[in-house]
Formats: C-alpha cells, sequence, structure tokens
C-alpha cells in the first residue's frame, strides 16, 4: 500500500501537472464554467470516457504483468486507442516517466515496459508485479487522475482549493461505486461515449493560447 500511495502521488515524477487530457479545451470553450459543470464532466469521463478506458487498460495491465506477450499486446492495444496526438503523447510520456521512477523498487516487468509503455497499462502491470490487489491499484488511480482534473481547473481559476477538495469527496462514491463491475472487464469492454470530450482532446492540438501540453 505504500508503494502504491507513492507511485500515484502527486510528487512521484511523471509530469502529470503538465497534461490536462483536453479539459482546458473544455473551460476555453464554455463547456465547464463551474463547480457543477466541473463535476458533471468527471463524472462523465468516469462512467463512459476516458477515464473508464483508461481503468479498463490498468486492469488489463495487472492481469497481464506475468505474460510478456499479452503485456505487449495491451500496451499496442492501449496505444492504437489514443484518441488524438496530444492524448497519445501524453500517456506515453507519463508512461514512460512512471517506469523510470519505479525502477526504485525493481521488477523484470519493467524490461517489458522499457520503451512505449501507456501510463494506466504500466501501473497495472508494476502493481501487480509487487502484489498490489487490482482493486486497490483502480481506485487509487482514479482519484489521483481525478485530482489531477481538478487542480487544472484550479490553475484556470474555474473554482478554487476549497471547491476542489470537496469535488474530491464528492467523486470518492462514484469511483468506489464502480471499482468491482471494472475488476471484471476487459478488452472487449472498452469504449467511449464522450464524443465532445474526445473532440475537444483533438480541437486543443491547435488552441491559439495554452497552458497544458493536452
Amino acid at each position: 500500500m505504500l508503494r502504491l500511495l507513492a507511485w500515484l502521488s502527486p510528487a512521484f515524477p511523471v509530469g502529470g501537472f503538465a497534461y490536462s487530457g483536453g479539459l482546458e479545451s473544455a473551460i476555453v470553450d464554455g463547456h465547464i464554467a463551474n463547480r457543477d459543470d466541473l463535476s458533471r464532466w468527471l463524472r462523465l469521463l468516469l462512467a463512459d470516457g476516458g477515464l473508464r478506458n483508461d481503468a479498463i487498460l490498468l486492469v488489463e495491465g495487472h492481469r497481464h504483468s506475468a505474460d510478456e506477450a499479452a503485456l505487449c499486446a495491451v500496451l499496442s492495444l492501449a496505444s492504437a486507442l489514443a484518441g488524438s496526438a496530444e492524448r497519445h503523447a501524453e500517456i506515453v510520456r507519463q508512461g514512460e516517466a512512471f517506469v523510470t521512477a519505479a525502477r526504485a523498487w525493481p521488477h523484470p516487468v519493467l524490461e517489458t515496459l522499457t520503451g512505449s509503455a501507456i501510463y494506466s497499462v504500466a501501473v497495472g502491470a508494476v502493481a501487480a508485479a509487487h502484489g498490489v490487489s487490482v482493486g486497490d491499484a483502480i481506485a487509487a488511480f482514479l482519484q489521483a487522475q481525478v485530482s489531477q482534473l481538478i487542480s487544472v481547473a484550479i490553475r484556470l481559476s474555474v473554482i478554487g482549493q476549497t471547491q476542489g477538495v470537496a469535488l474530491i469527496a464528492e467523486i470518492e462514491a462514484d469511483i468506489l461505486g464502480s471499482i468491482d463491475a471494472i475488476e471484471r472487464m476487459g478488452g472487449d469492454d472498452l469504449g467511449s461515449a464522450s464524443i465532445i470530450a474526445e473532440t475537444l482532446s483533438m480541437r486543443h492540438e491547435t488552441q491559439y493560447s495554452r497552458l497544458f501540453q493536452s
């Protein structure tokens, strides 16, 4: 558990602070203007969008951690599913940074992940390699991702820190309520219904003024 907390801490050097996953474009285009808008947006990503897919890919990484060929296939699938150039850069750069930093806890699985590692898959594989349960890994990963997106909204002055903390507490139940179902999912369950979010992620690539890299 201490390792999981370290890996998904904001202090772990994966560079997550530099990315918004298209949230910056959603704010610039007026889709998100306040706390309630942000709450609905995050819940959509958890239930039907990119965060759900990331959690499923984490499960697949965890499931195939000890099978090099199967793990490589999951990494290739995750790479192919990136909806935009920025999104692909985001998950690869964070994945590579995660694997590099995780070498402080040596394990053979890190050799399989060397190269174009995908962040969510790498987290799942490394968690399994160190005996972390898939449920705990899902919970910690989703909470960290939601917290990062809330941090984006705070830095873009959509909400304040007090509202941000309240929103983290509010969405806690959504994350915990999704874990049992996600644990049983696999590649056939991947898919997204968050079309506007995906489109905004692509639009961010040509946005005139940007604070974030995605």
